[in-house]
């Protein structure tokens, strides 16, 4: 029950802080989606250990192992647009696998960099 509580508790703080990058966004008039400043904004209070990482931990983990769910509606809703799928079905298949190639190699090249850079400090 403790950790229902604590797990709820922490993916209120990610609502409570999607909600605070937002409402940056709109008052800075910024060209940035919220989600990105919520990003920046929890990497810095990681980083300058204001936000402890198991602060979040469980409400994270718990995210991201629901995330398919978030998909959902909008693989649905791709029914709506039947025409678009038929007359752009493979041009948007293939962006969409070369994107998915992008960022799967561009993760593996910065996860390569980031262990580089550990073993490098810890010598």
């Amino acid at each position: 029950m403790r950790l229902l509580l604590k797990t709820i508790f922490q993916v209120v703080l990610f609502i409570i802080l999607a909600r605070i990058s937002n409402f940056i966004v709109e008052w800075l008039h910024i060209p940035v989606p919220g989600s990105i400043v919520g990003i920046i904004i929890m990497f810095t209070l990681l980083k300058l250990k204001v936000l402890r990482l198991d602060w979040i931990e469980y409400g994270s983990k718990w995210l991201l192992s629901e995330m398919l769910l978030f998909f959902i509606p909008s693989t649905v809703a791709i029914i709506n647009y039947k025409s678009l799928v038929i007359h752009s079905g493979a041009r948007i298949a293939l962006t969409i696998l070369l994107s998915t190639i992008a960022v799967m190699i561009c993760t593996g090249l910065m996860g390569q960099l980031f262990m580089l850079r550990k073993r490098r400090e810890s010598r």
